[in-house]
């Protein structure tokens, strides 16, 4: 019993992390190692299980995003007589990722995953961020809708940088998005919107790789992960898309050094 209530435990600890993570530019590989390290939940099911928990932030991106995600598709359009974003921008978004991750599978797996190579991803990432941050242009796609094509393709080349494990999807998005002149919500919006086919593809297909590790007796906390992950996540999008209408992404870059720091001193100290 006592056993059990432990992996509740974790369970809820690894899908608030999950949640609170995913769809922030402070990387939620960095956070998840740390914290599975930790917690000591390095066993293969709890990396099936990680993939779960994914899942639930994917579902929070798509309650949140539903009518968004219905007028990509052509449902319920608005007639507003300017251009809209549309199904060919998140195409483009994620064509360059998707060609790179094809080619470079083998050497991503083979040469990134490793601990050294997440924390030095922290930090570059967080260099990154702070470069946006100071060179960034004058704004000219204030919305989601004012993006372009030739925007999109950018933010698109910059979320090839997140083949590299830590260096977080939205970090290279959003960061890109201001270097390529956007705002910093049209950026974190367009990034959350592109992520959602990205990390249901491939979290499904990781599920299924995975699914002999699963058992009935699992069935209990990898529901309580999911359900924790889905609701943290929900939170954290509409608080994060608030916050940055307020203030730089500066603090998260400290952030992530500060995360590098820690993770150096418990993963490879």
């Amino acid at each position: 019993m006592e056993d059990n209530m432990e992996q509740y435990i974790i369970a809820i600890i690894l899908g608030i992390v999950e949640g609170l993570t995913e769809f922030l530019p402070v990387s939620s590989t960095g956070h998840m190692i740390l914290t599975a390290e930790l917690l000591g939940a390095t066993e293969e099911k709890w990396k099936t299980f990680e993939i779960v928990i994914q899942l639930g932030s994917v579902c929070a991106g798509l309650f949140l995003f539903w009518r968004r995600i219905l007028r990509l598709l052509g449902i319920g359009r608005e007639k507003t007589g300017r251009p809209q974003l549309n199904l060919l921008h998140i195409f483009i978004g994620i064509l360059p990722a998707g060609v790179a991750g094809v080619v470079l599978h083998d050497f991503i797996k083979d040469k990134l995953f490793s601990s050294m190579t997440v924390l030095l991803s922290l930090i570059a990432g967080g260099i990154l961020i702070i470069v946006a941050e100071k060179m960034r242009p004058r704004t000219i796609a204030e919305t989601v809708d004012d993006i372009s094509y030739k925007q999109a393709l950018g933010i698109g080349l910059f979320q090839c940088l997140a083949l590299w494990p830590g260096f977080s999807r939205s970090g290279a998005t959003i960061a890109g998005g201001l270097l390529l002149g956007t705002s910093r919500k049209a950026a974190a919006e367009f990034t959350f919107i592109m992520a959602i086919p990205i990390m249901m593809g491939a979290s499904g297909l990781d599920l299924l790789k995975n699914w002999n590790h699963l058992s009935a007796n699992d069935f209990g906390f990898f529901a309580a992960g999911f359900i924790t992950a889905f609701v943290v996540a929900a939170i954290a999008i509409v608080s994060f898309l608030k916050l940055i209408e307020r203030i730089s992404l500066t603090p998260f870059a400290i952030y992530r050094f500060a995360l590098a720091l820690v993770f150096y001193f418990f993963i490879l100290g």
